[in-house]
């Protein structure tokens, strides 16, 4: 044992309870409003986790309607993953920036696979060599037609309505309702393509309000990595996807190689996208990483009883005492804490919380609902989500790539697994929410820097 080394008493989030105090706080009055990072605001302190059984593009567009955000896995081929990104990118916007276009020479089949590729309605038709907007094509246009190989000109619309780049969200508005349509071409002076505004993105606008969205009001998106040349790699494809927060999650984030991983990854990316790196679980550690360029640092090592860091290695920081000693030291840096592993329930969310994380990522709470990967499944008289992915090769790096890409997992042999099916993740995000309205209410805070600073526990 290392000399003079005290054994220090530490708290898991079963071992205490919050304190409540004097309060004239109601539940549904109170702000969830957090930030991730130093730039990213989300409306609920919710991540869903960056697992092949958690989080790809559905549950990512899922996560940011309701507030939060969902980090895409990285258990995929680079051009995968880069494109689960763009998914989410062109799921809905104010404006659809670049939206994707086809040559009039095209054939009807090439149209067909770009919509349903992208999930899209219609696409604008651009001659190949200026990109000036001839037409549009629809799924109207295309219903009931046969001869795939005829060219998209025989079919596209001529008679496009387009406005001018700079056009006002109300306007285009106007000009839909004036001329019937659902879509509007947005075109530079020179007639290119620079846009799309659509009803359908109109209508999510207003049936999310509260969604997380960046500047063009696309929505907000994580994606994970691990540590070297491919997470360099992935990072640089993705960014220029359009990726807003890139997690560059290990087991143990307190060593060279990761360190080396988030500098280089901040120099060539500049403030291009933000950083959330991890994991850590001692104040010293979380400023090796923010001195390497992190924009928030994740907590948890061996944090809970599932970890195989702890059962395995027996490695480790009880989950709620790691938090509440790298917040003081994230607090001191400007920087958010993000807690990562042994949240299983609302109350512990809370707990997670008012220990100092400004937000929390959730495993195993979202494995099994709707938006996660997997297949639903009915076996004798029960609904499953059977989740097998992981347990085949082709979807799994090898031995020697896991390890060269994070040699601190413990990664245990993966297997086929189903859990209840838990239905739209939105039930599960409501109920996480509610208890941690609850507790901002019996502690007096009315946002969640209030809880952070006024929260007092004791001992159970």
């Amino acid at each position: 044992m290392k000399e003079n080394a005290e054994i220090n008493a530490t708290y898991g989030f079963d071992d205490v309870l919050l304190v409540p105090n004097e309060s004239n706080v109601k539940p549904a009055a109170v702000s969830t409003r957090t930030r991730l990072t130093r730039t990213v605001e989300l409306n609920i302190p919710l991540i869903s986790a960056g697992h092949d059984n958690v989080t790809e593009s559905a549950m990512a567009i899922a996560m940011a309607h309701l507030g939060g955000l969902g980090v895409i896995h990285h258990n995929m081929p680079p051009g995968k993953q880069v494109e689960e990104v763009r998914r989410v990118k062109r799921a809905e916007a104010s404006m659809v920036l670049n939206p994707i276009t086809i040559s009039p020479e095209a054939s009807v089949a090439e149209a067909v696979d770009l919509m349903t590729n992208y999930r899209v309605s219609g696409l604008p038709v651009a001659e190949s060599g200026t990109q000036r907007v001839v037409g549009i094509i629809t799924g109207r246009d295309i219903r009931f037609f046969e001869d795939y190989a005829k060219p998209v000109s025989e079919l596209m619309s001529k008679d496009v309505i387009t406005a001018q780049t700079g056009i006002q969200f109300d306007a285009a508005k106007k000009l839909m309702h004036q001329h019937r349509i659902e879509k509007i071409v947005v075109v530079d002076a020179q007639g290119r393509c620079a846009g799309l505004v659509t009803v359908k993105d109109i209508d999510k606008l207003a049936r999310f309000p509260d969604a997380t969205r960046d500047k063009h009001g696309r929505l907000r998106v994580g994606a994970c990595v691990r540590s070297g040349k491919d997470a360099i790699d992935r990072a640089a494809a993705m960014t220029d996807a359009g990726l807003d927060v890139l997690f560059i999650d290990v087991a143990h984030a307190h060593s060279r190689d990761v360190l080396g991983t988030i500098s280089h990854i901040r120099q060539q990316r500049t403030s291009e996208v933000q950083i959330v790196a991890g994991n850590v679980a001692t104040p010293e550690a979380a400023r090796s990483v923010v001195d390497a360029g992190a924009d928030a640092v994740m907590v948890g090592v061996g944090g809970g009883d599932r970890s195989a860091s702890r059962r395995m290695a027996g490695v480790g920081v009880p989950q709620l005492s790691a938090i509440v000693k790298v917040a003081e030291q994230c607090v001191l840096m400007g920087v958010p804490v993000v807690a990562s592993g042994g949240v299983d329930s609302p109350s512990s969310f809370a707990k997670a919380v008012g220990a100092g994380a400004e937000a929390v990522i959730i495993d195993s709470l979202f494995e099994g609902t709707e938006e996660a990967p997997g297949e639903v499944v009915c076996y004798e008289g029960g609904v499953y989500k059977v989740v097998n992915a992981a347990a085949k090769p082709q979807h799994r790096p090898s031995a020697a790539s896991s390890a060269a890409l994070d040699p601190h997992a413990l990664d245990e042999d993966a297997v086929d697994t189903s859990v209840p099916y838990r239905g739209p993740v939105a039930h599960t995000v409501k109920h996480l929410v509610a208890g941690l309205k609850a507790a901002m209410a019996y502690t007096g805070a009315a946002d969640v820097p209030a809880m952070i600073e006024n929260a007092e526990f004791v001992r159970r």
